[in-house]
């Protein structure tokens, strides 16, 4: 194998490492200065009785049932929201009469919180699961859009004109040079989307769910169970940490240049 390969390999691994073992570190600390009574048990309680609470609720099965209806409502409302937004986006930044006609709109509507939203999103599609996907997917689609907009726009305008050179037909343009080039900033605007819809579907279970982690923390802490709502906030984190895991490793596959010699 290549002493550059195996290099790029060396560094991967590392990386991986470090993302393992940040959160471990993170944990011992915690722990140690609970014992050491740094902490009010009653307000932060101490990582082992987090694990004890979040043990019993995975036993009854109440911490599955939550976590399985907050990803569904999560994961199909990034795509709704995801789709469309790169879409919208390549449109707006190939065209610059689409782009004039709608980024007006945009820049007027992106500033509003989401979540403020709720209300009106649900006198649209009632209080049911179609209220919580699409507060996720507004929140999804305006990131997605922007950055795929930009990604388009920062485009080096010499591979155009290389490629109309050589006679490129419009799918080849589009394939070998539109989404290539779009694609790292494309990356950038899905995992600050997976951000955002975590805060949005949380903040949406609060108030318009009977389930989901967002209920979990809100019913704990409404009742005192400080420990299950510490669960909650654990594993929106875990939520998290996999979901930008997952978008940079896709991200590795097919944006590899963007991370050669890094």
């Amino acid at each position: 194998m290549p002493a550059k390969k195996r290099s790029r390999l060396s560094h991967a691994a590392q990386e991986r490492m470090l993302a393992i073992l940040s959160p471990i570190a993170l944990l011992v600390i915690w722990q140690v200065l609970s014992s050491m009574k740094v902490f009010d048990a009653r307000y932060v309680p101490s990582p082992v009785s987090i694990f004890e609470a979040g043990w019993a609720l995975t036993e009854s099965g109440e911490l599955w049932t939550h976590l399985k209806v907050s990803v569904l409502r999560l994961v199909a409302g990034f795509l709704v929201g995801a789709i469309p937004g790169i879409a919208i986006g390549l449109v707006m930044g190939l065209n610059r009469l689409v782009r004039a006609a709608l980024d007006p709109i945009v820049a007027a509507t992106y500033p509003i919180p989401k979540i403020a939203l709720l209300p009106l999103v649900m006198l649209a599609f009632g209080i049911g699961e179609g209220a919580k996907i699409a507060i996720v997917a507004i929140a999804v689609l305006y990131l997605a859009l922007i950055n795929t907009m930009i990604g388009v726009l920062a485009i080096d305008r010499i591979y155009f004109d290389v490629a109309k050179n050589f006679g490129a037909p419009w799918p080849k343009l589009f394939t070998r040079v539109i989404i290539p080039g779009a694609l790292p900033l494309i990356f950038s605007g899905l995992r600050l989307s997976m951000g955002v819809s975590l805060i949005v579907i949380v903040s949406a279970e609060f108030v318009a769910a009977k389930s989901g982690i967002g209920y979990l923390i809100w019913t704990s802490w409404s009742m005192l169970l400080i420990e299950n709502m510490f669960v909650g906030i654990i594993v929106i984190t875990v939520l998290g940490v996999v979901s930008t895991f997952l978008l940079k490793e896709l991200e590795r596959v097919c944006v590899p240049w963007q991370h050669t010699g890094r």
